[in-house]
């Protein structure tokens, strides 16, 4: 059974007395082994598997325990167990009562909430005050729901106090979406907790024990539906160590006042780490220590053997950084998907992941687009592609597609015609056409596809007099496609301009920096940048876009580092772009952030990016972050090693011309000394 595997610890826990049982279990020592040890002894005592209650934060989780205890006791039983998220549990509790209710997507809302929002006429009563965006509100609503039982008008003034003007239309806006909510049946994921919690008020669920998994992470809101189901023994496992979703509603009070607001309140403590080394936990203890200890506790090492200390890894420049961890993964004989690179910010996923590319080591980001997948760095690479195979039609369509009006089909007219210009040499049909005839590009006319007969239906050139082209385009036989727009006349252009300006270039960064400075690839990056910045309603938010240019314009400078280390240019693009597909998918090196990585276990872990202002992270403390949180998320980031440790830093940021500090965290470590 289950319970014969648990250590003295987990045993004394899952036999616990029915009652309010609070189980510490720290990163490693088996908190699923002990919830699934539970479960198995209130089944033993006679427990009704119907009156018993898992929640938790993710279905697999609560797949993975119900799995557990199907080895051992029978499917009828295990199945009558009410498990899974609070949302899940709650939307199969409330279709029973509702059925009609129909749960809407948070994009879904959003669009309901600005198309209340957008009735408001706020310039009318010219304040000096801008009011927040529909998008904001209703993401700081949202937060509310979670984090607070007071009103909304108390809640967001305590942030916002000089919003105090506009507090009427906002609690307006919020009141009439709540309405049109009921009237069509919608309900949003907040809604299913809030709604289970009013009809528990009215009409209570009856369970023998609820148990909570990863109790650290229960917003208020969840806390209070617990506290409304009002079950006879409430089981709740978590660490405040690893509480790190603060930003996202979570209350480290909940777990931290647990035995203040439940009287006689029994607390557990799992204290040996089957995880990591000694001296991985070591490193933990003294920086996590640093916090005020809610709940004491010593963590002891279950494992022997072998055991390295954690390395410090020190390097001039932030990609210089990259790359020498990349080589480091490389000379490792571990399995690449039992290697984790762990960040603290997402921007740091790029360098990384472009030079495990570099080596062909094969990596996955979790969450987030892969850096070779962005439409930015694809763009510029299929610009590279044609230079070194001018028979890649694929990447001239990539290319053209980018322009207004011109989809797949037309860019594959326009790469035919070029090639056949230049007799088979699509940079000569570019630059220097040897024939001035459009070739016979449908020879079998189909009148259902609308396909036109080239030969009659040659466009006039006339029809772009009005643009300032010069003479070189304006006598370009690619004028006379009689498909061809203004906007597909400027976009070859700037494409002409591009050609002309690479030819007898030879360094990979020589042509990718005149790309990038090229007026095609700003473009590019108006197109997308725009594109990224586009609400619903059409309207473009300039904050969003020159966020997202920013974001652009660090991808290309990336791939411009890359490219600054090859003098061919077959080789660079060979190591960027082919067997991409087969680097990015399958098992591979994990990049991860801190959160992402929450749960997770691998045998060497590499923390990147410890440099003061990035880990921890300035810009969100400031932002109502604490150097308390951002120390839990180094805790949580460096158990996740089970057997080698490192932790790297640069000095200097060459791109952004920054300097930096260490991280805090390394000398609280015992890693460096603090200057004297």
């Amino acid at each position: 059974m289950p319970l014969r595997g648990l250590n003295e610890d987990q045993r004394s826990a899952a036999m616990a007395l029915l009652g309010h049982n609070l189980i510490i279990a720290s990163a490693g020592t088996g908190k699923t082994s002990t919830i699934v040890g539970r479960i198995a002894y209130l089944l033993q005592t006679g427990i009704d598997p119907s009156k018993i209650l898992l929640l938790t934060f993710t279905n697999k989780a609560s797949g993975e325990m119900i799995a557990r205890l199907e080895k051992f006791f029978s499917k009828a039983i295990v199945s009558k167990i009410q498990s899974g998220t609070f949302h899940a549990v709650s939307y199969r509790w409330l279709k029973e009562r509702y059925p009609k209710i129909t749960l809407k997507q948070p994009s879904e809302l959003k669009t309901l909430f600005r198309s209340i929002y957008e009735k408001r006429n706020f310039k009318r009563m010219a304040l000096d005050l801008e009011p927040f965006s529909s998008i904001y509100l209703y993401d700081q609503y949202s937060l509310y729901q979670n984090a607070s039982l007071d009103g909304f008008d108390i809640w967001f003034l305590e942030k916002y106090p000089e919003h105090e003007p506009l507090m009427d239309i906002y609690l307006h806006i919020i009141e009439e979406f709540e309405a049109d909510k009921r009237v069509y049946g919608f309900v949003s994921f907040n809604d299913l907790l809030l709604w289970i919690k009013d009809d528990l008020l009215q009409k209570s669920i009856e369970f023998d024990e609820v148990l909570v998994d990863e109790y650290q992470d229960t917003n208020t809101l969840q806390s209070s539906l617990i506290d409304t189901l009002r079950p006879k023994s409430l089981f709740c496992v978590g660490d405040y160590d690893q509480s790190i979703y603060a930003f996202n509603g979570a209350n480290i009070e909940n777990i931290s006042t647990f035995t203040t607001r439940y009287k006689g309140a029994e607390v557990f403590t799992l204290k040996t780490n089957y995880r990591s080394t000694a001296p991985i936990l070591s490193l933990a203890n003294r920086v996590i220590e640093l916090n005020e200890r809610i709940y004491p506790k010593k963590l002891e090492v279950g494992r022997v053997g072998k055991s390295y200390p954690p390395r410090l890894l020190m390097y001039n420049e932030l990609f210089e950084q990259y790359q020498a961890i990349s080589t480091e993964i490389k000379k490792s004989h571990v399995p690449n998907d039992n290697i984790a690179v762990i960040f603290r910010n997402n921007a740091s996923a790029d360098g990384i992941e472009a030079s495990l590319r570099e080596l062909s080591i094969p990596c996955k980001r979790k969450g987030g687009t892969s850096f070779f997948e962005a439409r930015e760095v694809k763009f510029l690479l299929d610009l590279m592609a044609l230079l070194i195979n001018p028979k890649d039609m694929m990447a001239f369509i990539h290319v053209f597609e980018f322009s207004k009006g011109i989809g797949s089909a037309l860019s594959k007219e326009f790469f035919q015609s070029l090639t056949h210009f230049g007799e088979g040499n699509l940079a000569v049909g570019v630059l220097a056409p040897k024939v001035f005839t459009l070739p016979k590009l449908n020879p079998n006319k189909n009148i259902q596809l609308g396909l036109f007969d080239d030969d009659l239906e040659i466009g006039s050139v006339s029809r772009f007099a009005s643009l300032d082209l010069g003479e070189a385009i304006r006598s370009h036989p690619l004028l006379k496609h009689p498909r061809l727009s203004k906007d597909g006349v400027l976009f070859f252009k700037e494409y002409f301009n591009f050609m002309k300006s690479v030819r007898g270039s030879k360094y990979p960064s020589t042509i990718l920096q005149k790309a990038i400075s090229s007026n095609l690839y700003g473009m590019i990056i108006d197109i997308l940048s725009t594109q990224r910045a586009q609400l619903k309603t059409g309207a473009i938010d300039p904050t969003k876009k020159e966020l997202s240019i920013e974001r652009i314009q660090r991808k290309a400078k990336l791939l411009l580092e890359l490219s600054s280390h090859y003098k061919d240019l077959h080789r660079f693009v060979n190591a960027m772009v082919l067997g991409g597909s087969e680097l990015s998918e399958g098992e591979g090196v994990n990049l991860l952030t801190v959160h992402a990585s929450k749960g997770l276990e691998f045998s060497e872990v590499y923390v990147v990016d410890l440099m003061d202002g990035r880990f921890p992270n300035r810009k969100l403390m400031s932002k109502g972050g604490s150097i308390e949180e951002e120390r839990r998320l180094f805790y949580v980031a460096v158990t996740r090693a089970k057997d080698k440790l490192f932790l790297s830093l640069a000095k200097t940021d060459r791109i952004k011309k920054i300097d930096f500090l260490p991280s805090p965290f390394l000398y609280e470590a015992g890693l460096l000394k603090h200057p004297k």
